[in-house]
């Protein structure tokens, strides 16, 4: 399927693994002009060298997305050395506190939001207004199922709900202006360095085994490339009336019928 997004840019934070890395190489492979972020050098060079194998061009840029006071220079980089992003993937998310409300303080609290939220928030802010100018953007957040009913941690939990929450209202406000922005909530994903890696690692076969057959109706846990693929059509024309949507990729693990 032709997506029509030959030579557009696209920025993919935390893409040099995981997630980001499956959505830039499925944007890469439909003719996408990759940018990727991370806070690690040497992942980002390792996925660059992968995209340019695959005739992808792309380029890797080191910053830290939860420190809001980098991300205007971060911005000017990119748009000077690839051009200005038509597609913002916000894909970098994690947890700074770990606990259930009596265990989490403020401090950690806020320090997931600058992670998961606030983040996101500004680079929206300073990419679409050029999106606006041409009459077309793609905005994809990737949230989480925990962002739309109980599970994880507390922080974890209402920093994805309040993304979900700030991708519908400015879908609203964007969708006349040709800006199509929704979000992603994949499940259980296990790849290379993630949380559900080590969630396996570290704990006995028993333990693994049991939250699968409790969990996962699929009976294993997900994997990156389907959620690049999604993330990749959510970036195409052919989205058309689709603004403000939350798309579950979870094999049917979580409860929510919404």
């Amino acid at each position: 399927m032709d997506l029509g997004i030959q030579g557009k840019v696209a920025f993919i934070t935390g893409g040099s693994r995981g997630l980001g890395k499956a959505a830039a190489l499925s944007l890469g492979k439909e003719g996408a002009t990759i940018g990727i972020c991370s806070r690690d050098e040497n992942t980002i060079t390792n996925a660059v060298k992968e995209l340019h194998n695959l005739g992808v061009t792309a380029k890797g840029f080191v910053g830290d997305i939860s420190d809001l006071n980098q991300l205007k220079t971060l911005h000017s980089r990119i748009t000077r050395e690839l051009g200005e992003i038509e597609i913002l993937v916000n894909n970098v998310g994690g947890s700074k506190a770990k606990g259930d409300f009596t265990e989490t303080s403020l401090q950690g609290f806020q320090e997931t939001f600058d992670l998961n939220l606030f983040g996101s928030f500004e680079l929206m802010k300073l990419v679409t207004p050029n999106m606006i100018s041409k009459k077309w953007g793609r905005v994809i957040n990737i949230a989480s199922i925990w962002g739309r009913e109980y599970g994880g941690n507390i922080s974890y939990m209402s920093a994805k709900a309040a993304l979900i929450a700030a991708t519908k209202h400015a879908a609203v406000s964007l969708v006349q202006h040709g800006v199509l922005i929704n979000s992603v909530a994949p499940g259980s994903v296990s790849h290379p360095q993630g949380s559900w890696e080590r969630f396996q690692n570290e704990n006995t076969k028993e333990t693994v085994d049991d939250f699968i057959k409790n969990n996962l109706p699929m009976g294993k846990f997900g994997w990156a490339e389907p959620v690049g693929d999604l993330v990749a059509f959510l970036s195409s024309d052919r989205i058309g009336f689709m603004a403000g949507s939350c798309i579950v990729i979870d094999g049917g693990q979580s409860y929510s019928m919404l």
